[in-house]
């Protein structure tokens, strides 16, 4: 058994970067992680601008080493097709240029991506990780450490403060923090690989298709290395089961007969199985510490509501989950008074968005009104550009919140 100050439970996005943010602060930390990697995980596989940011705070060099490598696409932006077909282009950054930029975003798999991050742990002398080890015990000792065993009743570690980022069917999520599924609150998906896929962007944007009776769900299709794409599908689940919809029999329907993906799908070959998955939105807060305790990332439900990203606010809680376990372990004082600094920290960063995004996913209920901005958007630059940062700066997302963003949508205009 091993005796630690700080364990995280998950090396996923967020787990790992708290551990790197700890090995930067000089702390010795027990990564566990169920898997062993390089591991696959069900995801959309977008890498948006905020993760990059989290990167460069891990480290100046590290999303460089991303860029170089193969496994990776870099993507310049995101193709809107609105329900009556209407495309709308958004680049994340406007009049780009392709020679010289640095791409604002990049499309990976999980497979790949996590690995990427699971070799820089590697690299950390103060990070013991430890792959292949499913924790499925958690006991509280009489002197507040966390006693952790896997189903054996074997006993793994003792830890005084633990960190939970073991993803979206967490455990520890809904049997201690009492985090509970809620059909409003969640998102169901699909996602499988093809080759073969036609009409891909040149320049590697992402596509999100909102289809008519479709809707509130939407229809991804990602390009990805080696003429590869990622695509599937997501919808809410309240919507699903209202609905009585069967997210795999529209998904093959979508691409078999939908007049803007028929053609494009007519050649293509799915690779391996159709998987699925399930979301936690940030579309509810929700307490995400406890005595001793962090959330992180899909155990903390955090995944944005309107886009279902969840890797940068995974990265961006593993940040924070690192600065206030140091912070806890200085003052002598794990407990869940003291950690409540940490909900307030993640939240005062990732809140306001949270809320937009919900606010944005009720939008998705009415196609004629998307249908409006969609059109207006193309042909006004300011609202373009507005839609464009949404994806990229939390400011201009304020935009939306004030009474001129709404002149202009209506009067177009600069």
């Amino acid at each position: 058994m091993r005796e630690v100050s700080i364990c995280i439970l998950g090396a996923g996005p967020g787990g790992a970067t708290a551990a790197l943010h700890l090995a930067r602060a000089g702390q010795r930390v027990l990564l566990l992680d169920k898997a062993d990697f390089p591991r696959d995980k069900v995801c959309g596989d977008a890498l948006s601008g905020k993760v990059i940011s989290e990167l460069r705070r891990i480290g100046d060099d590290v999303p460089g080493r991303l860029a170089a490598a193969p496994t990776q696409l870099p993507s310049w932006g995101i193709d809107f097709f609105a329900p009556n077909g209407r495309r709308l282009a958004i680049p994340f950054r406007p009049d780009f240029n392709k020679a010289t930029d640095l791409a604002a975003g990049h499309i990976a798999k999980r497979i790949d991506f996590d690995n990427f991050l699971v070799e820089e742990v590697r690299q950390k002398p103060e990070i013991e990780l430890l792959e292949g080890v499913d924790v499925t015990q958690y006991e509280r000792t009489a002197d507040g450490r966390w006693l952790l065993r896997t189903a054996t009743g074997e006993i793994i570690a003792s830890a005084q403060i633990l960190l939970v980022a073991n993803g979206a069917q967490s455990a520890f999520a809904r049997q201690i923090a009492g985090h509970a599924l809620e059909p409003d609150h969640h998102c169901a998906g699909l996602r499988a690989y093809y080759e073969g896929v036609t009409g891909l962007s040149p320049d590697n944007f992402i596509e999100l298709h909102f289809i008519q009776d479709f809707l509130p769900g939407y229809l991804w299709v990602f390009p990805l290395p080696n003429g590869q794409a990622n695509v599937g599908v997501g919808m809410l689940s309240k919507a699903v089961a209202a609905k009585k919809v069967n997210l795999r029999e529209r998904l093959a329907d979508m691409l078999e007969n939908h007049p803007a993906l028929r053609e494009r799908f007519r050649d293509a070959r799915r690779l391996g199985p159709v998987r699925g998955f399930g979301l936690p939105l940030g579309s509810k807060r929700r307490a995400i510490s406890g005595d001793a305790y962090l959330l992180l990332g899909d155990a903390a439900s955090l995944i944005d509501p309107f886009s279902g990203e969840g890797i940068s606010h995974a990265m961006v809680s593993g940040r924070h989950a690192a600065d206030w376990a140091v912070r806890a372990l200085a003052a002598h004082d794990t407990s869940a008074a003291f950690l409540k600094q940490y909900d307030a920290a993640v939240y005062r960063r990732l809140g306001q968005e949270l809320r937009l995004s919900r606010a944005m996913q009720r939008l998705l209920n009415f196609p004629t009104l998307f249908n409006f901005v969609a059109n207006r958007a193309a042909n006004n630059p300011t609202l373009a550009e507005t839609l464009s940062s949404m994806f990229m700066d939390l400011n201009m997302r304020e935009r939306l919140r004030q009474p001129s963003f709404y002149v202009k949508l209506l009067f177009g205009g600069k």
